[in-house]
């Protein structure tokens, strides 16, 4: 998405009465204006606000005045004026300024530093060219906003709380932005996958391959890792649970033991049955008879 699509902000205007409120990171956000300035001459002269109202230049160049200093504005500039900051904004006459426009309640309930300290610290930047996701986000609101269609709501909320979010990033300084690296050891995940293919497939044919494959791994790397992380092979553990899957079936007097083989990946009852009374010690049959349960004998 690039600064040119934010042209069809025309419909930007649409988002009021549609979006009025969002939770972001657990704070609550209100939006009251939103809007564009068309690529004309224009100026709206000093002002201030009790929220946040932050610009999206994306066409033309212009100016824009907050208190004692002055920022050139040409397409991609980013800026904020904070709640009770005098500002102006006034557009070239030779190169009209085109600017997408929204403006917000944010108060976070907290003084640590981060990713919203760009809206809370006040002599933090007012200008900034860290356009980030804002062209995308301003453009799937006004498309959303265009023709609203089932489940707009949900969606309107996300894309206002991301918008949240990334406008706060732009203004904020690296230091707030910083995180501890996430490590994240994704053999577990990884493994999950696998396990999650044997399910699914425990009808069909499984080979090692088809499960590495899967999982987007090596057949070597597939099979060791699925053993450091379960203790036992691919195969085996495709044999436990299609046994554990016919152990249920047959509770079910009107499915017959050569559907139950079947549907767990026999093609023949006689190797069904010898696999389940090795893993069961008895056969399929008088798993049936018992109804799954085993009787210890009394001496």
């Amino acid at each position: 998405m690039t600064l040119a699509d934010v042209a069809i902000a025309d419909r930007f205007v649409d988002l009021a009465g549609l979006l009025e409120s969002c939770e972001v990171d657990g704070f609550r956000a209100d939006f009251l204006s939103w809007g564009h300035y068309r690529p004309e001459y224009w100026r709206n002269y000093w002002h201030s606000h009790s929220f946040h109202e932050v610009c999206l230049a994306y066409s033309g160049a212009g100016r824009f005045n907050s208190g004692d200093l002055r920022y050139d504005v040409q397409p991609g500039s980013v800026f904020l004026a904070r709640p009770g900051d005098v500002h102006e904004i006034e557009s070239s006459r030779s190169e009209p300024l085109g600017i997408a426009f929204w403006g917000f309640t944010f108060r976070p309930g907290s003084d640590e530093p981060g990713w919203w300290s760009g809206l809370t610290r006040s002599d933090g930047p007012v200008m900034s060219d860290r356009t980030g996701s804002l062209p995308a986000l301003i453009t799937a609101l006004a498309a959303e906003a265009a023709a609203p269609v089932s489940g707009y709501s949900t969606a309107l909320g996300a894309l206002g709380a991301t918008l949240v979010m990334e406008t706060a990033r732009a203004f904020a300084l690296d230091e707030d932005l910083a995180v501890e690296p996430v490590r994240r050891d994704r053999g577990p995940l990884v493994v999950e996958a696998m396990q999650r293919h044997l399910r699914d497939n425990l009808s069909r044919p499984i080979t090692v391959r088809d499960v590495a494959a899967a999982a987007h791994l090596s057949e070597r790397h597939a099979e060791r890792l699925f053993q450091q992380q379960t203790g036992a092979s691919i195969m085996t553990t495709l044999r436990r649970l299609r046994l554990e899957l016919a152990a249920q079936l047959l509770l079910d007097p009107t499915v017959t033991v050569t559907e139950v083989a079947r549907s767990c990946g026999y093609s023949d009852v006689r190797p069904f049955s010898t696999a389940f009374r090795r893993h069961y010690g008895r056969t399929p049959g008088e798993h049936r008879r018992a109804g799954g349960t085993e009787f210890v004998q009394e001496i």
